[in-house]
Formats: C-alpha cells, structure tokens, sequence
C-alpha cells in the first residue's frame, strides 16, 4: 500500500491513524480511517483535520506517493512526476515558483504550530521510528521546518512536455491578507 503522502505538524503526529484494520479501503468498515480520509483528496493539495484534534489539522499532497522534497528557502513541496534529472525538476520549479503568469490553484488555509512530518498517509504517526516486524526498515519521513502560523496553500502541476512537475507552496497569511513571496 501507499498513498497521498501528508504533512502533520510534529505536535500531533500521535494523533494521525494512518490505515487500520477498521477502515474502509482494508475492511468493509462504513467509517474512514485517516487514510480512507486523505484517499478521498482529489485535489492537488488540501487541509484536512485530525479527527482526534479537531484543532488541529493536516496538509495532504495529493495525486499519489510521488516522490517530493521539501525547499524550505521557498516553502515548496516539489513532486517528481516526470523529470530526467533532479537539476531538471529543480530548475523548472524553481522557475515556476518565480514566474507570476503560473496558474497556481488555491488549496485553503493550513494553520501549523511549527514543524512537521512529509510522511506516507497509510502510516501511523505512532509508528515512525520504528522498524517494520518483518525488517525490511523503517517508515519514511522526512522533516519539515517551518515556523508556526497560518499559511496559504497553493499548488501547481505541470504535465504534457517533459519535465512533469507538482509544486505545493506554503505562502504566509497575515490578517485576511496574504503575501506572494515566502
């Protein structure tokens, strides 16, 4: 299995689920898991909540378990869907996150308490750090520094010619307003 991969803040990590034996997509359960929930986002990014915080939520990067790195200079995931290098993949995000005619898509607003966790969405939070029963590793993770507050969540997807690029942008949201740059 994987999924969307998704970014919980480090707070709550013990409060994200994963999938369970409970859920719908392992079992005939008529109540989503947290995987079931973040399985639902077609979007190319979107904010859920933690259905054990409701004050707290998530961010879930959609459109499967591509692998993505995290520029924090720019306050970017950037997911690989189709590039013959990383220099590649970089520069054509670099110039998408720079160039003011790229149609970015509104994803909402994410509120963090600080940094997070770029994780696999079946995964329970619980369980980073530790080895699988059949020691074949551990779940990955990768973190995520940002400084507590609220922020816009933009996303962009560029596909046909290659490189194929998905970019989602954190961009701070001050008082109603939002700012353009990171």
């Amino acid at each position: 299995m994987g999924g969307p991969l998704i970014v919980v803040p480090v707070s709550a990590l013990q409060h994200w689920g994963g999938c369970t034996e409970d859920g719908m997509i392992i079992s005939d359960g008529d109540q989503p898991d947290d995987y079931d929930r973040a399985c639902e986002v077609e979007e190319l990014a979107e904010v859920i909540g933690l259905r054990d915080r409701g004050d707290v939520s998530a961010l879930v990067l959609g459109d499967g378990p591509a692998t993505t790195c995290y520029l924090p200079e720019q306050r970017a995931f950037v997911r690989r869907l189709a590039a013959a290098s990383d220099a590649e993949l970089l520069a054509v995000t670099e110039a998408a996150l720079n160039d003011p005619a790229t149609p970015w898509e509104e994803c909402g607003l994410w509120e963090t308490d600080g940094p997070a966790v770029l994780m696999d969405s079946v995964e329970a939070g619980e369980h980073l750090g530790v080895p699988y029963p059949d020691g074949s590793g551990e779940p990955d993770q990768a973190p995520v520094d940002l400084p507590a507050g609220r922020w816009r969540v933009r996303a962009f997807q560029k596909t046909g010619d290659s490189p194929w690029i998905s970019a989602v942008q954190l961009l701070p949201h001050l008082d109603g307003r939002s700012t353009t740059a990171p």
